[in-house]
């Protein structure tokens, strides 16, 4: 486990569904229903609940995000936001700016003081990893910056080594 304190974010690998926080986020599709990877993880771990619970929601558009209990997780929280397909175009990473500060701002309007991110959009949505989580760390360090005296702990998840070797060199290059 790697922790940069200048960003006051833990960075770790593993299984996001077994992380004991106040909420996971997850890089849900925009039915909220269960897809692959995190999203299905998330919902074959967190069980039926959260899918009917998810079917009520009727949705979520692009870099919103919306929050269910966490059901059989050890989390209490699900924090559903839908990543963009990368396309190359300039509003995708506005929109994956949108699902990180969306997903803190939902964390602290339910004062909710952990939460775990996975690298959102950087899987089969496409988007170049290291964009992703230069994105993703700015975005969340300039959070931390608005809101200095709200305690949110922030852990991101890496899914392997290599994804963590990406966000520690975003962080030892100051790039965000």
């Amino acid at each position: 486990m790697e922790k940069q304190q200048e960003y006051n974010i833990e960075l770790i690998i593993g299984d996001i569904t077994t992380l004991q926080v106040d909420a996971i986020v997850n890089a849900a599709n925009k039915t909220l229903l269960s897809g692959g990877g995190v999203d299905g993880a998330i919902h074959n771990a967190a069980g039926r609940e959260l899918w009917n619970e998810c079917f009520t929601l009727g949705g979520c558009e692009t870099g919103e995000a919306k929050i269910t209990k966490g059901y059989k997780l050890p989390a209490k929280h699900v924090i559903h936001t839908v990543g963009p397909v990368y396309t190359g175009k300039e509003e995708n990473a506005e929109m994956l700016e949108l699902c990180y500060r969306n997903s803190l701002g939902l964390a602290m309007e339910n004062d909710l003081h952990s939460i775990a991110f996975p690298a959102i959009s950087a899987g089969a949505y496409g988007y170049p990893a290291k964009d992703a989580a230069t994105i993703a760390l700015r975005t969340i360090r300039a959070w931390q910056e608005e809101h200095p005296s709200y305690d949110l702990r922030v852990t991101v998840v890496c899914y392997d080594k290599a994804m963590q070797e990406v966000y520690l060199d975003v962080m030892g290059a100051k790039a965000c």
